[in-house]
């Protein structure tokens, strides 16, 4: 009968300490809005979530995918798996001093998990594994609102109480679907920011695990706070934002836990009060939790900068043109102002651009510039609730403020160019673990806005219809990030004066065959940045492939003035010059390349065609035969030194040359035409025919193939295997040369054996 008491009596326990804890003020009281199970608002959030990304699934690989992960070493699993603790983010040496320096090995170590499973770059796993994550976390930030919003109470079970389900609700469902999060979700590198935002939640959620209420009044778990710091080391590892949740921890644990006013804690400090304890500074351990989490935190960043190696990474002018300002004025006015750009993408994520750097954003260089108005505003906003969060007599109100100023602000801290140079002027996915601070400030003001409101109702329907635009925004966005020509023409009307926006257009129109239209943007990005060397480099090489050489060695000998160590506009340099038949211009250029970028495959093999025509063989040799060395699989340097041997003579040379590619490349057509012929002039024809057959099979439209396969027959003496070949080839090329000659010979002989078998 006791224990049957005692059951009957626990939940009444429970009810009643609920009732306590909802006595204070709570955000759920004033709002009008849909109160749902915990379970059920989870499955809503992660639907809504998914509803909103779903059609990126399929799409391509785009934008910094491809240096990520398609030309990222680390991915393959030829790369020892160490190798990704001592190289960044995109498969460079961290030690080196072109290194990008982001360390983020464990979002690399899902990229190549991704890789393994799919059995190659196929970007469907990528995608999915994307979206998942982007729902995990939103169904996560249910549980974050609702101890930001409600605070952190439990049952007298240890279980954590949530005090305002319908603001939780609200705020994650406003995460969920907030179209600034489109380029973290559907482009693939953002993978980094979501593996960070979901470690930094779940340390901010085991920070809170760290607290239970018992019998004994108010205890902590040490166990926690280690956990708390060791998935904050976990979040840093997937991007260098995550960090911040350590002090994002230290935070709350003063104002949730320890409910200490900031304003009366200054005070205090300024008067030199001895009374401080009493301020909450010494009460339920605040001091050593800090304490831990400083000392965490200065080992995490220490353990960091030793792999890191040398100083930070070095940008240029177009990345962030803010920082190389050389006035202090124009730097913080400008930085101030890209504040305020990011903060209007939150309020209005309309307007959203892959790229934001090159001249997409004028700098302000005068206070008479009407830009300063964005300044002003974002201040004026920011005073306004630094002033509440501060100075409000309401503990409820200043704890919600100042819990979503702090988480606005800290995680934008390591973006904000306040202690390093980073290399961009806005990045959206950057935004995405600030978002959250906006969210609770939003559910905030909308709660205000409730209690004042006479006709409830209709605000509600205001809040679902921005957030159903928003999930109109998101789907339509997500369709943008598909595929490249789709994200890149998206931008021309964002970000008109964006050199990298008309480079990338044209990029994707020249890869595609349009060199007439990819021309037009090139030569905009050109008069956009007139120091743009990539675009310089690309249109010279378009040019250079429609003859129109004298333009094209303007346009590159111009690009390499401007960076002298550009080792790829060397060599089309060195190219032009070779066609123009200036040969020493174009080996030096070559060279200069090859000093520039020591490990050049192409360079070698275009220095080998360069000595070819100047009959200089034995360099050539020499030159292709480096090419093979750094590129083993590079086929176009095998194929010309097995032609080049066989045209001088030297036919056991060319067919050990010609076997060793076949060894490396085995199923490269043209190397088995080249050695075929090879094998025929050597009279080793049974060999020769089966390479030759091989090779058809792997091609079978190139009517060269048939051609010598045909004459491989008429020196054999299959005549008339050698006129079907000969006829196949002719009909695939009718003006192939030396084929119809060869045919009319052949039809002759054929001739005369019937009238001699007559």
């Amino acid at each position: 009968q006791i224990f049957n008491q005692h059951n009957a009596e626990a939940p009444n326990l429970e009810q009643a300490f609920h009732r306590m804890a909802q006595m204070e003020p709570n955000l759920d009281h004033d709002i009008s809005w849909f109160l749902l199970p915990s379970y059920w608002a989870k499955m809503v959030v992660a639907l809504i979530s998914f509803l909103c990304f779903a059609n990126s699934y399929d799409g391509d690989f785009v934008f910094d995918d491809s240096e990520a992960i398609i030309n990222n070493k680390d991915l393959r699993a030829e790369t020892p798996l160490g190798d990704l603790w001592y190289h960044d983010f995109w498969g460079s040496k961290l030690s080196s001093n072109t290194s990008h320096k982001s360390y983020r090995p464990l979002t690399v170590l899902t990229f190549r998990i991704n890789y393994l499973f799919a059995g190659g770059f196929y970007p469907v796993g990528f995608h999915v594994i994307n979206i998942i994550l982007h729902c995990t976390i939103s169904v996560l930030m249910v549980d974050v609102f609702s101890i930001l919003l409600g605070g952190l109470q439990f049952s007298n079970k240890g279980r954590r109480l949530n005090l305002a389900p319908k603001s939780s609700l609200l705020a994650a469902l406003l995460f969920a679907v907030h179209p600034v999060h489109t380029e973290c979700v559907a482009g693939i590198v953002g993978r980094a920011d979501l593996l960070c935002a979901l470690f930094f939640l779940l340390s901010f959620l085991g920070y809170c695990k760290a607290f239970r209420e018992n019998k004994e009044g108010h205890t902590f778990s040490v166990f926690w706070v280690l956990v708390s710091v060791i998935l904050g080391a976990i979040a840093m590892l997937c991007k260098e934002q995550g960090i911040t949740i350590l002090g994002l921890n230290a935070v709350f644990d003063a104002l949730v836990i320890n409910k200490i006013n900031l304003l009366e804690l200054i005070r205090k400090l300024l008067c030199k009060d001895k009374s401080l304890e009493n301020a909450g500074l010494l009460r339920k351990g605040l001091l050593f939790r800090i304490t831990l989490l400083m000392c965490g935190g200065a080992g995490i960043l220490y353990i960091r900068w030793r792999i890191m190696g040398t100083g930070p990474p070095a940008f240029t002018e177009v990345d962030n043109p803010a920082s190389f300002a050389d006035s202090l004025f124009v730097r913080a006015i400008n930085y101030n102002y890209y504040y305020s750009l990011n903060a209007w993408l939150l309020l209005c994520p309309w307007w959203l651009c892959f790229d934001w750097s090159m001249g997409c954003i004028p700098l302000i260089k005068s206070v008479s510039d009407w830009r300063i108005i964005a300044l002003a505003a974002l201040w004026f906003c920011l005073i306004g609730l630094i002033c509440q969060a501060l100075c409000s007599e309401d503990s409820h109100k200043r704890r919600i403020l100042t819990l979503g100023l702090g988480f606005l602000i800290i995680p934008f801290l390591p973006a904000s160019n306040l202690f390093f140079r980073v290399g961009f002027v806005i990045a959206e996915r950057v935004i995405y673990l600030p978002s959250i601070g906006y969210c609770i400030l939003f559910t905030y003001g909308f709660s205000l806005l409730s209690k004042q409101a006479k006709k409830k109702k209709i605000l509600a329907v205001a809040v679902l219809g921005i957030l159903l635009i928003n999930v109109m925004r998101c789907a339509l966005r997500s369709s943008q990030w598909r595929s490249e020509e789709q994200l890149f023409r998206s931008a021309l009307s964002v970000c008109p004066l964006n050199a990298k926006v008309h480079y990338n257009v044209g990029k994707n129109l020249a890869d595609k065959g349009n060199q007439s239209a990819a021309i037009k943007y090139y030569r905009e990005a050109v008069r956009l940045n007139p120091k743009y060397v990539h675009a310089m480099n690309n249109l010279g090489n378009i040019l250079k492939e429609r003859n129109e050489l004298h333009e094209a060695e303007e346009l590159l000998s111009l690009a390499v003035q401007i960076q002298p160590d550009f080792a790829a506009a060397w060599m089309n340099l060195g190219i032009v010059q070779n066609s123009l038949r200036r040969f020493e211009e174009a080996e030096q250029s070559y060279w200069t390349a090859i000093k520039h970028r020591k490990k050049y495959p192409d360079c070698y093999y275009n220095l080998g065609r360069l000595y070819a025509d100047l009959n200089r063989h034995i360099d050539a040799l020499n030159a292709w035969r480096n090419a093979t060395v750094l590129k083993p699989e590079h086929s176009l340097a095998w194929n010309n030194m097995i032609i080049l041997l066989d045209n001088t003579g030297n036919l056991a040379q060319a067919e050990a040359v010609g076997r060793e590619a076949l060894e490396l490349i085995p199923n490269d057509h043209s190397l088995m035409f080249s050695l075929a012929n090879v094998l025929g002039k050597s009279q080793k024809y049974k060999e020769s025919e089966a390479l030759f057959l091989k090779a058809i099979k792997a091609n079978p439209n190139a009517a060269s193939y048939h051609g010598n396969l045909a004459v491989l027959y008429h020196r054999w003496g299959n005549l008339d295997l050698a006129k079907k070949h000969y006829e196949v080839s002719l009909k695939l090329d009718p003006m192939a040369p030396g084929t119809k000659e060869n045919y009319n010979l052949l039809r002759r002989k054929l001739e005369q054996l019937q009238k001699k078998g007559g």
